[in-house]
Protein backbone atom coordinates (compact mmCIF):
# COMPACT_ATOMS: atom_id res chain seq x y z
CA UNK A 1 0.00 0.00 0.00
CA UNK A 2 1.93 3.21 -1.01
CA UNK A 3 2.72 6.25 1.39
CA UNK A 4 0.14 9.08 1.40
CA UNK A 5 1.93 12.25 0.99
CA UNK A 6 0.10 14.46 3.07
CA UNK A 7 -0.01 18.31 0.97
CA UNK A 8 -2.02 19.62 4.08
CA UNK A 9 0.46 18.65 6.65
CA UNK A 10 3.44 19.68 4.76
CA UNK A 11 1.48 22.90 3.73
CA UNK A 12 1.16 23.82 7.38
CA UNK A 13 4.62 23.25 7.74
CA UNK A 14 5.70 25.38 5.12
CA UNK A 15 3.12 27.99 6.50
CA UNK A 16 4.58 27.99 9.92
CA UNK A 17 8.11 28.73 8.65
CA UNK A 18 6.44 31.50 6.08
CA UNK A 19 5.44 33.09 9.66
CA UNK A 20 8.29 32.53 11.63
CA UNK A 21 10.42 33.97 8.56
CA UNK A 22 7.53 37.36 8.12
CA UNK A 23 8.34 38.20 11.82
CA UNK A 24 12.11 37.82 11.22
CA UNK A 25 11.83 40.75 8.39
CA UNK A 26 9.24 42.90 10.42
CA UNK A 27 12.12 42.63 12.88
CA UNK A 28 15.16 43.16 11.37
CA UNK A 29 14.01 45.19 8.41
CA UNK A 30 10.49 46.86 9.33
CA UNK A 31 9.05 45.53 6.04
CA UNK A 32 5.87 43.29 5.83
CA UNK A 33 5.71 41.48 2.54
CA UNK A 34 2.75 42.59 0.73
CA UNK A 35 0.60 41.00 -1.76
CA UNK A 36 -2.08 42.61 -4.49
CA UNK A 37 -4.67 40.80 -5.95
CA UNK A 38 -6.90 41.86 -8.88
CA UNK A 39 -10.00 40.44 -9.29
CA UNK A 40 -12.25 41.12 -12.68
CA UNK A 41 -15.60 40.55 -13.21
CA UNK A 42 -18.15 38.69 -10.49
CA UNK A 43 -17.34 34.81 -11.14
CA UNK A 44 -17.85 32.72 -7.70
CA UNK A 45 -15.19 30.60 -7.49
CA UNK A 46 -12.83 33.18 -8.31
CA UNK A 47 -13.92 35.51 -5.65
CA UNK A 48 -14.17 32.61 -3.35
CA UNK A 49 -10.17 31.59 -4.36
CA UNK A 50 -8.94 35.36 -3.76
CA UNK A 51 -10.91 35.38 -0.28
CA UNK A 52 -8.78 32.20 0.63
CA UNK A 53 -5.73 33.85 -0.39
CA UNK A 54 -5.99 36.83 1.47
CA UNK A 55 -7.39 35.34 4.85
CA UNK A 56 -3.98 33.11 4.27
CA UNK A 57 -2.07 35.88 3.95
CA UNK A 58 -3.09 37.30 7.03
CA UNK A 59 -3.10 34.02 8.77
CA UNK A 60 1.05 34.02 8.18
CA UNK A 61 1.73 37.69 8.71
CA UNK A 62 1.64 39.44 4.98
CA UNK A 63 -0.51 42.19 4.01
CA UNK A 64 -3.04 42.19 1.52
CA UNK A 65 -4.47 44.58 -0.63
CA UNK A 66 -7.42 43.81 -2.78
CA UNK A 67 -8.86 45.02 -5.86
CA UNK A 68 -12.28 43.86 -6.84
CA UNK A 69 -13.38 45.58 -10.72
CA UNK A 70 -16.39 45.05 -12.37
CA UNK A 71 -17.28 43.18 -15.00
CA UNK A 72 -17.16 46.22 -17.59
CA UNK A 73 -13.43 47.15 -17.10
CA UNK A 74 -11.49 47.91 -19.96
CA UNK A 75 -7.98 47.12 -21.09
CA UNK A 76 -6.69 50.20 -20.33
CA UNK A 77 -8.02 50.45 -16.26
CA UNK A 78 -6.52 46.99 -15.75
CA UNK A 79 -2.78 48.15 -17.15
CA UNK A 80 -3.09 51.37 -15.75
CA UNK A 81 -3.20 49.51 -12.31
CA UNK A 82 -1.44 47.34 -12.70
CA UNK A 83 1.20 49.87 -13.60
CA UNK A 84 0.83 51.71 -10.42
CA UNK A 85 0.97 48.82 -8.23
CA UNK A 86 4.57 47.54 -10.27
CA UNK A 87 5.53 51.18 -8.78
CA UNK A 88 4.39 50.58 -5.07
CA UNK A 89 7.28 49.88 -2.37
CA UNK A 90 4.61 48.48 -0.25
CA UNK A 91 3.16 45.77 -2.67
CA UNK A 92 5.96 43.19 -3.30
CA UNK A 93 3.90 40.63 -5.11
CA UNK A 94 0.91 40.88 -7.93
CA UNK A 95 -1.68 38.65 -8.42
CA UNK A 96 -4.13 38.41 -11.33
CA UNK A 97 -7.29 35.99 -10.87
CA UNK A 98 -7.54 33.72 -13.73
CA UNK A 99 -9.95 33.22 -15.99
CA UNK A 100 -10.18 37.18 -16.95
CA UNK A 101 -13.79 38.38 -18.53
CA UNK A 102 -13.33 37.61 -22.47
CA UNK A 103 -12.89 40.78 -23.90
CA UNK A 104 -9.47 41.01 -21.90
CA UNK A 105 -6.42 40.20 -23.41
CA UNK A 106 -5.00 37.98 -20.78
CA UNK A 107 -1.37 37.15 -22.33
CA UNK A 108 -0.95 41.25 -22.36
CA UNK A 109 -2.52 41.20 -18.74
CA UNK A 110 -0.03 38.70 -17.24
CA UNK A 111 3.12 40.39 -19.05
CA UNK A 112 2.16 43.40 -17.72
CA UNK A 113 2.84 41.90 -14.24
CA UNK A 114 6.74 43.13 -13.20
CA UNK A 115 8.75 39.86 -13.22
CA UNK A 116 9.96 40.84 -9.83
CA UNK A 117 6.29 40.56 -8.59
CA UNK A 118 5.03 38.22 -10.57
CA UNK A 119 4.46 35.77 -7.68
CA UNK A 120 1.89 33.54 -9.52
CA UNK A 121 4.85 32.61 -11.99
CA UNK A 122 2.27 33.39 -15.28
CA UNK A 123 4.10 36.27 -16.95
CA UNK A 124 5.27 34.69 -19.99
CA UNK A 125 8.84 35.53 -19.62
CA UNK A 126 8.98 33.78 -16.34
CA UNK A 127 7.54 30.47 -18.11
CA UNK A 128 9.82 31.03 -20.69
CA UNK A 129 12.69 30.87 -18.12
CA UNK A 130 11.75 27.67 -16.90
CA UNK A 131 13.27 25.73 -20.01
CA UNK A 132 16.63 27.74 -20.27
CA UNK A 133 19.18 25.70 -18.87
CA UNK A 134 21.71 27.71 -16.36
CA UNK A 135 19.33 30.57 -16.13
CA UNK A 136 16.69 30.95 -13.17
CA UNK A 137 13.49 32.27 -13.83
CA UNK A 138 12.14 34.87 -10.85
CA UNK A 139 9.33 32.86 -9.70
CA UNK A 140 7.60 29.66 -10.89
CA UNK A 141 3.76 29.07 -10.72
CA UNK A 142 2.57 28.25 -7.56
CA UNK A 143 0.47 24.52 -8.37
CA UNK A 144 3.83 22.81 -10.16
CA UNK A 145 5.92 24.38 -7.55
CA UNK A 146 3.43 22.51 -5.02
CA UNK A 147 4.21 19.87 -6.85
CA UNK A 148 7.94 20.03 -6.45
CA UNK A 149 8.27 20.84 -3.40
CA UNK A 150 5.95 17.69 -2.23
CA UNK A 151 8.59 15.33 -3.80
CA UNK A 152 11.47 17.25 -2.20
CA UNK A 153 9.94 17.56 1.24
CA UNK A 154 8.74 13.89 1.34
CA UNK A 155 12.49 13.15 0.04
CA UNK A 156 11.40 11.60 -3.11
CA UNK A 157 14.63 11.51 -5.44
CA UNK A 158 13.95 13.27 -8.89
CA UNK A 159 17.37 13.33 -10.69
CA UNK A 160 17.63 10.45 -12.79
CA UNK A 161 14.17 9.38 -12.78
CA UNK A 162 11.80 8.91 -15.65
CA UNK A 163 8.95 11.42 -15.24
CA UNK A 164 5.81 11.30 -17.17
CA UNK A 165 3.44 14.60 -16.95
CA UNK A 166 -0.54 13.91 -18.15
CA UNK A 167 -1.13 17.49 -19.06
CA UNK A 168 0.33 20.68 -21.06
CA UNK A 169 -1.19 23.41 -19.54
CA UNK A 170 0.69 26.60 -19.20
CA UNK A 171 -1.21 26.33 -15.56
CA UNK A 172 0.34 23.04 -14.28
CA UNK A 173 1.91 20.39 -17.30
CA UNK A 174 4.65 22.15 -19.26
CA UNK A 175 5.62 24.15 -16.02
CA UNK A 176 5.45 21.23 -14.28
CA UNK A 177 7.97 19.44 -16.70
CA UNK A 178 10.11 21.87 -17.41
CA UNK A 179 10.87 22.12 -13.41
CA UNK A 180 11.23 18.15 -13.26
CA UNK A 181 13.59 18.66 -16.36
CA UNK A 182 15.61 20.91 -14.56
CA UNK A 183 15.98 18.93 -11.52
CA UNK A 184 17.49 16.03 -14.13
CA UNK A 185 14.53 13.56 -14.68
CA UNK A 186 14.04 12.20 -18.07
CA UNK A 187 10.62 13.56 -19.30
CA UNK A 188 7.49 12.34 -21.34
CA UNK A 189 4.35 15.16 -21.60
CA UNK A 190 0.93 13.36 -22.81
CA UNK A 191 -2.01 15.07 -24.01
CA UNK A 192 -5.03 14.40 -25.75
CA UNK A 193 -3.07 13.96 -28.82
CA UNK A 194 -1.26 11.46 -26.97
CA UNK A 195 -1.62 7.46 -28.64
CA UNK A 196 -1.57 4.95 -26.30
CA UNK A 197 -1.11 6.62 -23.16
CA UNK A 198 -1.21 3.39 -20.86
CA UNK A 199 1.96 2.54 -22.53
CA UNK A 200 3.52 5.71 -21.12
CA UNK A 201 2.34 6.08 -18.05
CA UNK A 202 3.70 2.49 -16.90
CA UNK A 203 7.03 3.90 -18.07
CA UNK A 204 7.36 6.38 -15.05
CA UNK A 205 9.10 6.46 -11.95
CA UNK A 206 7.19 9.78 -11.07
CA UNK A 207 3.30 10.06 -12.54
CA UNK A 208 1.78 13.73 -12.34
CA UNK A 209 -1.63 13.82 -13.40
CA UNK A 210 -3.09 17.09 -14.66
CA UNK A 211 -5.08 16.20 -17.22
CA UNK A 212 -8.43 17.12 -15.96
CA UNK A 213 -10.77 13.88 -16.39
CA UNK A 214 -11.79 12.23 -13.38
CA UNK A 215 -9.98 8.84 -12.22
CA UNK A 216 -8.09 8.90 -15.66
CA UNK A 217 -5.22 6.99 -14.34
CA UNK A 218 -6.02 3.09 -13.64
CA UNK A 219 -4.37 0.93 -11.68
CA UNK A 220 -3.23 -1.65 -14.91
CA UNK A 221 -1.71 2.13 -16.36
CA UNK A 222 0.86 2.08 -13.37
CA UNK A 223 3.75 0.15 -12.81
CA UNK A 224 4.76 -1.11 -9.25
CA UNK A 225 6.73 1.31 -6.98
CA UNK A 226 5.55 4.67 -9.13
CA UNK A 227 4.57 7.84 -6.90
CA UNK A 228 2.46 9.65 -8.19
CA UNK A 229 1.51 13.18 -7.96
CA UNK A 230 -2.40 13.68 -7.91
CA UNK A 231 -3.09 17.40 -9.02
CA UNK A 232 -6.80 16.50 -10.53
CA UNK A 233 -9.90 18.14 -9.20
CA UNK A 234 -12.78 16.94 -10.64
CA UNK A 235 -16.16 16.96 -9.05
CA UNK A 236 -18.13 13.77 -10.06
CA UNK A 237 -21.87 13.06 -8.37
CA UNK A 238 -22.29 11.20 -4.87
CA UNK A 239 -25.76 10.21 -3.86
CA UNK A 240 -24.17 9.51 -0.62
CA UNK A 241 -22.78 13.17 0.02
CA UNK A 242 -25.56 15.53 1.14
CA UNK A 243 -24.10 18.14 -1.57
CA UNK A 244 -24.69 15.41 -3.85
CA UNK A 245 -21.36 15.17 -5.26
CA UNK A 246 -17.93 14.79 -4.03
CA UNK A 247 -14.34 16.28 -5.36
CA UNK A 248 -12.13 13.31 -6.85
CA UNK A 249 -8.17 13.52 -8.15
CA UNK A 250 -7.37 12.75 -11.95
CA UNK A 251 -6.20 9.14 -10.83
CA UNK A 252 -8.38 6.31 -9.77
CA UNK A 253 -6.98 6.25 -5.81
CA UNK A 254 -8.38 3.15 -4.93
CA UNK A 255 -6.51 1.06 -7.71
CA UNK A 256 -3.80 3.16 -8.30
CA UNK A 257 -2.84 3.27 -4.52
CA UNK A 258 -2.41 -0.79 -4.61
CA UNK A 259 0.59 -0.66 -6.65
CA UNK A 260 2.33 3.23 -5.87
CA UNK A 261 5.17 3.24 -3.69
CA UNK A 262 3.74 7.18 -2.71
CA UNK A 263 0.39 9.31 -3.55
CA UNK A 264 -0.87 11.95 -3.10
CA UNK A 265 -4.67 12.15 -1.65
CA UNK A 266 -7.49 14.54 -3.48
CA UNK A 267 -8.57 16.50 -1.56
CA UNK A 268 -5.35 17.16 0.92
CA UNK A 269 -2.74 16.91 -1.60
CA UNK A 270 -1.81 19.16 -4.08
CA UNK A 271 -4.28 21.34 -3.29
CA UNK A 272 -3.41 23.11 0.16
CA UNK A 273 0.39 24.09 -1.50
CA UNK A 274 -0.55 26.15 -3.52
CA UNK A 275 -1.91 28.86 -1.82
CA UNK A 276 1.06 27.74 0.29
CA UNK A 277 3.69 28.35 -2.58
CA UNK A 278 2.07 31.71 -3.09
CA UNK A 279 2.57 32.95 -0.03
CA UNK A 280 6.17 31.91 -0.24
CA UNK A 281 6.60 33.66 -3.67
CA UNK A 282 5.63 36.93 -1.93
CA UNK A 283 7.93 36.63 0.64
CA UNK A 284 10.66 36.06 -1.11
CA UNK A 285 9.81 38.99 -3.21
CA UNK A 286 10.11 41.16 -0.30
CA UNK A 287 13.23 39.20 0.96
CA UNK A 288 14.95 40.31 -2.40
CA UNK A 289 13.82 44.01 -2.34
CA UNK A 290 15.67 44.39 1.18
CA UNK A 291 18.49 42.59 -0.04
CA UNK A 292 18.84 44.86 -3.30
Amino acid sequence: MAKIIDGAAIAATIRTEIKEAVLRLKAEHGVTPGLATVLVGDNPASATYVRNKRKACAEVGIASFGYELPASTTQDEVMRLLQELGSRDDVHGILVQLPLPAHLDEQAILAAVPLHKDVDGFNPVNLGLLGVKGRQAPFAPCTPQGCIELLERSDIRIAGRRAVVLGRSTIVGLPVALMLLARDATVTICHSKTPNIASITRTADILVAAIGKPRFVTGDMVKAGVVVIDVGINRVPDASNPSGSRVVGDVDFDEVSEEASAITPVPGGVGPMTIAMLLKNTLIAAQRRVMG
